[in-house]
């Protein structure tokens, strides 16, 4: 009897085991249903930047010389003209002292033949002009006398000889006032060597100014290389000057991206040590050209307001640029599509009637991790998640909570906990 009951029990445990069995496949699998929402959409792309300003400048030396003062430290605010180094002067200084000393008398020279030299000159003339007169004079009284037999032959020679001497002496003087005068060759020569002197004097003082080494803008000392005592010679960089000028950004962005920015776009820009200091800034150029080498475009960044303090020359800095925004659309999570989108289509599976059911819909705006769908879902309609679902199968929808447009648990965006926001999960996110 006892053996009978228990062949009797265990035939009815298989038989309910088996009911069990054939229900549940009747139900079919359970699997994880997405109901779809409507809510906010941000694309954003995240990337590294470096601070850059307008521009920098070298400063060298243009002489050979030794430094007697650097006047600065890295740093430092400078104003244009203040002098940066020093370099030694004392034989540059003599050489304008010489050089001064031959243009004062270049000068003299000059002014002496303008003034006494051309008096010297006039009165010359004037003492030719008269012994010429006085001369001629003579020669006519000799020749009379010689006509009436008084004076020989020789003594109209001699006359003749001391009138052809005035006349001589007479030319001299008339030379010699040309010369005195302001086109005359003396003077043009004096000027001429005036004009020498001064060039010298410009040149000794033009390498003297050079022993200055000036701010040639208002800027901040970036680098010294230089100390006092140091022999330097032209070409080489003894400072390196940040021109003072508005901030910017610079970054290399993914040519894979360059679709999705444009000048103008606003960002959110944060230092990794200063995370709880963000600031705003917008794309000011997209360069015209891409690297090659890298596969990268330079993007340049304005800031919205005065730049923080805390910024460095050449400082990294993560910069989120917000690509495009839908203020609210039909989101679904990238991972409930289906094979291969293309071009805007692709295809997900719905709950109808409990079963699955393919579906086309056309795609809007995509990020990494949603989608925005424009046809083929209405709000409410239930997606389902699955990569062994096949259309037609039977199935229950166990729905999962989720935020439109959220990531995947336990990821999120920098600065943001996982679950937050659609605008700030939904990112392009790009490696430094």
């Amino acid at each position: 009897m006892n053996k009978r009951w228990l062949a009797l029990a265990l035939g009815a445990t298989v038989l309910v085991v088996a009911a069990a069995v054939g229900a549940m496949a009747l139900r079919g699998p359970q699997v994880d249903a997405l109901v779809v929402q409507s809510a906010p959409l941000v694309r954003t792309l995240q990337f590294s930047a470096r601070v850059a300003t307008l521009s920098r400048v070298d400063v060298g030396s243009t002489i050979t010389g030794r430094v007697a003062q650097v006047r600065v430290q890295e740093g430092a605010q400078v104003r244009q003209g203040d002098v940066l180094v020093q370099l030694e002067s004392d034989e540059l200084r003599a050489a304008l002292a010489q050089a001064v000393a031959s243009e004062r008398q270049a000068q003299a020279r000059l002014t002496g033949l303008r003034s006494s030299g051309r008096s010297a000159a006039q009165a010359a003339r004037a003492q030719a002009d008269a012994t010429l007169q006085a001369a001629s004079a003579s020669l006519a009284r000799v020749q009379q006398l010689v006509a009436e037999g008084f004076y020989s032959p020789a003594q109209l020679d001699e006359a003749r000889r001391v009138v052809d001497v005035a006349r001589a002496q007479q030319l001299s003087a008339q030379a010699q006032m040309q010369a005195n005068a302001d086109a005359g060759t003396d003077v043009v020569q004096a000027q001429a060597q005036l004009a020498l002197s001064q060039a010298a004097t410009v040149a000794a003082q033009a390498r003297l100014a050079q022993t200055d080494l000036l701010a040639p803008a208002d800027a901040r000392v970036l680098v010294r290389a230089v100390e006092p005592g140091q022999i330097v010679q032209p070409g080489k960089a003894l400072l390196s000057l940040a021109l003072a000028g508005p901030t910017q950004l610079v970054a290399q962005v993914d040519e894979r991206f360059l679709d999705q920015l444009q000048p103008g776009q606003m960002a959110s820009v944060v230092a990794d040590a200063f995370a709880g200091q963000r600031f705003a800034a917008r794309v000011l150029s997209i360069a015209p050209s891409v690297d090659a080498q890298r596969g990268a475009i330079e993007v340049k960044f304005a800031l919205e307001q005065q730049a923080p303090a805390y910024l460095r020359e050449d400082m990294t800095l993560s910069v989120e640029v917000e690509t495009a925004r839908r203020e609210r659309a039909l989101v679904l999570p990238q991972a409930a599509l289906r094979g291969t989108v293309v071009g805007d289509t692709g295809t997900v599976l719905v709950l109808q009637d409990g079963h699955a059911q393919t579906r086309n819909v056309r795609l809007g705006l995509r990020t990494l991790d949603a989608v925005e769908v424009l046809d083929g879902l209405k709000e409410g309609d239930t997606v389902l998640r699955g990569g062994a679902l096949q259309a037609g199968d039977r199935v229950r929808a166990r729905t999962v909570a989720w935020t439109a447009g959220a990531v995947a648990p336990g990821a999120g965006t920098p600065g943001k906990g996982p679950g937050g926001d659609a605008g700030s999960a939904l990112t392009n996110a790009m490696g430094r």
